[in-house]
């Protein structure tokens, strides 16, 4: 279906890294490093949930532009600590610089990440293109082994302009030596990936391994990385 692409611009957490998997290995680490029983948390799982869901939506808020960098790094944990009954005044201040020291080096990949992207690289030039903290993407890249598959590594602290700005899109072309119509993205974000591709003339893939309901005007979707192996 779309073996007449040259390029491909795959997003990373969510798609390829594993993040929320990588996040639970690294919270429950956390939650036994500094006692959050003993503060009052007796359930890691709970604390898991709460953090997930309100770590989704500051990301969601911080890829429209809406919050920093600062302040996503400085409320998603106290948000969530907040939420589950403990005081701001016992919060371990180390424990976001912990988590954001642990958790890329977790090195979790979707199923069949590295058959799938082995695959393409015999036929297909790819990219990233990510809004993830630049230190961090860097670290995940390598220690997840996934260098050796692409070409350019777009992180939005370079570009400037976070998904699903165009700007970044056009950095990206730019950076890859690529046209829009040899060229397509692949990602998990409806608002970053899909219709900001979209918005700027770019072919686009949803991945979406939870099986949510698809928008009527986006077209391709696949549930499993392996489902590329088909299209390309």
């Amino acid at each position: 279906m779309h073996q007449h692409k040259k390029h491909i611009f795959f997003d990373l957490d969510h798609t390829i890294w594993d993040f929320d998997r990588n996040a639970e290995e690294t919270l429950n680490e956390l939650y036994e490093t500094y006692n959050l029983k003993g503060l009052g948390l007796h359930s890691c799982s709970d604390f898991i949930i709460a953090y997930t869901e309100n770590n989704h939506q500051l990301w969601a808020d911080y890829h429209l532009g809406k919050i920093t960098k600062d302040f996503l790094r400085a409320e998603r944990f106290s948000k969530t600590f907040i939420q589950l009954g403990i005081s701001p005044d016992v919060v371990p201040h180390q424990f976001e610089d912990d988590y954001v020291s642990i958790s890329p080096t977790k090195t979790n990949l979707f199923e069949d990440a590295e058959h799938v992207l082995a695959y393409l690289q015999e036929r297909y030039t790819l990219h990233i293109i990510s809004n993830g903290f630049k230190e961090t993407t860097l670290t995940k890249m390598k220690l997840s082994n996934l260098n050796p598959y692409f070409k350019n590594v777009i992180i939005s602290e370079d570009a400037g302009v976070n998904k699903p700005n165009p700007l970044i899109f056009e950095y990206a072309l730019e950076r890859a030596k690529a046209r829009k119509e040899e060229s397509i993205m692949i990602g998990d974000s409806l608002e970053a990936d899909i219709y900001g591709a979209l918005n700027f003339g770019l072919e686009a893939i949803f991945f979406n391994p939870l099986k949510k309901e698809k928008p009527a005007d986006v077209t391709n979707q696949i549930t499993h990385l392996k489902d590329l192996l088909h299209l390309f």
